[in-house]
């Protein structure tokens, strides 16, 4: 994918330096609730006022005098952060997000309506977003209570080892498909989805809905290629093979099967490897929101 050239989006807000260690915000209820009790604890003894006040001498000197007890697993060396490719990727996603921006509005625009442009949250470990706490294990999502499409880069990673869908085209496809998790909540369709969930009876039922929802931001995803082609050439031999795989290699039946041997259709949440790949090229082929009605 030829995406240097391309604007890149001011919609980022960029969170990476925010994970782990640091001075404690103390106005934070985790902070306030272990302190009271350590330093009630620490002023009954000599040693423990001695220790008390080494903590707080180090802790304006900028290391968290409490972050011994916090559990949340760190990063291992081996896993360190390659901060050149880490930025290089906040580039390309910046560059993505930008196009995105461009092709919506431009399509919204058509029909005489304003393009609400959502955010993009770069994380690292763990984040808080409007949706609630969520870490990187739950790979990208989109929240429609604040609008912002979270990243954490390591995904990218994930997806060319843990999902065999290498290439930067593939990483366009799912920023992309969060992307269309945005459109569906300013048409309205992440509402009449939910609505419809709660009222589905039973389990599979609520999937199926989701599934049809999944799907159509496939579709959308597909929408963005269309017309990223059509204005800017961006596409290189294999992109659209790339994001193909990449929709191939997380649908449900085929991550099913990894994790467990076998496929149970009624927990699928986002639809078979066929599936998405159908609806991405659909979006792809057609580039219209009319094209991708999965009736949700």
């Amino acid at each position: 994918m030829k995406w240097e050239d391309l604007k890149r989006s001011t919609n980022i807000e960029d969170l990476r330096s925010q994970s782990g260690g640091g001075r404690m915000n103390f106005g934070s209820g985790r902070g306030v609730n272990l302190l009271i009790p350590l330093v009630r604890f620490l002023m009954g003894t000599n040693i423990g006022r001695i220790v008390l006040v080494i903590g707080i001498i180090a802790y304006f000197m900028g290391y968290n005098p409490l972050s011994i007890l916090d559990t949340t697993p760190q990063p291992s060396a081996k896993h360190a952060v390659n901060t050149l490719n880490d930025d290089k990727n906040a580039q390309f996603v910046a560059a993505v997000l930008g196009q995105s921006e461009e092709v919506w509005g431009k399509l919204y625009a058509a029909k005489g309506q304003e393009y609400v442009q959502p955010k993009l949250v770069l994380f690292r470990g763990s984040v808080q977003s409007g949706c609630g706490y969520a870490d990187a294990q739950v790979g990208p999502f989109y929240c429609p209570a604040d609008q912002k499409v979270y990243l954490d880069l390591s995904f990218f990673d994930e997806l060319a080892s843990r999902h065999n869908a290498p290439g930067d085209f593939a990483q366009a496809y799912v920023i992309a498909h969060e992307v269309g998790h945005h459109v569906q909540n300013l048409e309205g369709t992440l509402d009449k989805a939910h609505r419809a969930q709660k009222s589905a009876l039973g389990k599979a039922n609520a999937n199926a809905t989701q599934v049809k929802v999944e799907l159509q931001a496939d579709c959308f995803a597909g929408i963005w290629a269309h017309h990223t082609q059509k204005s800017r050439a961006v596409l290189e031999e294999g992109d659209i093979e790339e994001a193909l795989n990449a929709a191939s290699q997380i649908g449900d039946d085929t991550l099913q099967k990894q994790s467990q041997g076998y496929v149970v259709p009624d927990a699928f949440t986002h639809g078979t490897s066929a599936m998405r790949m159908e609806w991405f090229k659909r979006g792809f082929d057609k580039g219209t929101l009319e094209a991708c009605n999965t009736g949700v």
